[in-house]
């Protein structure tokens, strides 16, 4: 009798252990989203930034050390995305990571000329180390193909008995990635070039600039953390006036009131927020809902 309890315990035992899932850290909320698509019920993830709040603006604290420490995996963007400290606690922790933009085609930062005015070039500043590396490659659907894989082989090197259950919602997302891709595509499709042009907080949207071929232009750098000088934002000015630039945005991380003295030097009016470094409420809560939802208010805004 005592065996068959001991064996039922034992089975009990095994049958919780296999139902825990697996603790993943993500750096923020993006990337976390993009782990639980591909995780499902396999993995529990945290998120060291949360929606509405700023990676450029976090530092590490003493809980999330302890959480990164408690985790079988911690997944990064890379790229300079994440500040020095947090890099160093990762390390020290000697808990598994993967950067999740590894592998991904870049674009470089330029420097010199007043404003961000660019399809794809950008002036930055360097207080967060993001070196001469735009690390928003989520601002480009077809590029989250390549992180997503990225996040893919980490769940599966972390949590080798899910590889099949991993490949398949891998799989499943790609192609909604790509479908996500498309929809985007025809809805600025729709915009006239000429009128595809916008103001937002920071310069966040350069892959997506490229991409869809948007021009747009930013007070801040790449960084929302450094304040833009008075001759730019002067010179962000008088080009939204020339332009004729109508959508202008303020961003969920950021404060508003640069973006809305902008708006009221020029007559434009501010046409909402984007979501640029982080997800928000429903239906901006996945990465997918977040960009549908970016694509639409800009849509809209430039016609």
């Amino acid at each position: 009798m005592k065996l068959w309890k001991a064996g039922l315990a034992a089975l009990c035992f095994s049958s919780a252990a296999y139902a825990a899932p697996m603790p993943v850290v993500a750096s923020f909320s993006i990337l976390g989203d993009v782990a639980k698509q591909i995780g499902g019920s396999r993995v529990s993830v945290h998120n060291l930034v949360g929606a509405d709040q700023d990676s450029h603006a976090y530092h590490i604290t003493s809980g999330d050390i302890k959480k990164i420490r408690a985790a079988k995996l911690v997944l990064l963007n890379g790229l300079g995305l994440e500040a020095a400290d947090v890099q160093r606690a990762v390390k020290q922790s000697k808990i598994p990571y993967a950067e999740a933009g590894k592998g991904i085609q870049t674009l470089k930062t330029e420097h010199g000329h007043d404003g961000h005015d660019h399809h794809h070039d950008h002036d930055h500043d360097h207080s967060h180390d993001h070196g001469d590396t735009d690390p928003h490659v989520w601002t480009d659907p077809l590029l989250m193909v390549t992180y997503a894989q990225n996040v893919g082989d980490a769940l599966i090197q972390a949590d080798p008995a899910g590889k099949d259950y991993y490949r398949r919602r891998l799989a499943a997302y790609q192609e909604q990635l790509k479908k996500l891709h498309r929809n985007t595509q025809a809805a600025f499709d729709a915009v006239p070039e000429s009128k595809r042009k916008v103001l937002t907080g920071h310069d966040a949207f350069a892959y997506m600039a490229k991409r869809y071929r948007i021009r747009f232009i930013a007070p801040q750098g790449v960084s929302s953390a450094a304040e833009p000088s008075a001759k730019q934002v002067a010179a962000i000015i008088r080009q939204i006036k020339r332009d004729n630039i109508k959508a202008v945005f303020a961003e969920n991380i950021k404060d508003a009131r640069m973006v809305e003295r902008i708006a009221k030097e020029t007559g434009a009016r501010v046409s909402g927020r984007l979501y640029s470094d982080a997800l928000g409420k429903a239906p901006t809560d996945s990465y997918i809902g977040m960009y549908t939802y970016n694509v639409r208010m800009l849509a809209n805004a430039m016609k």
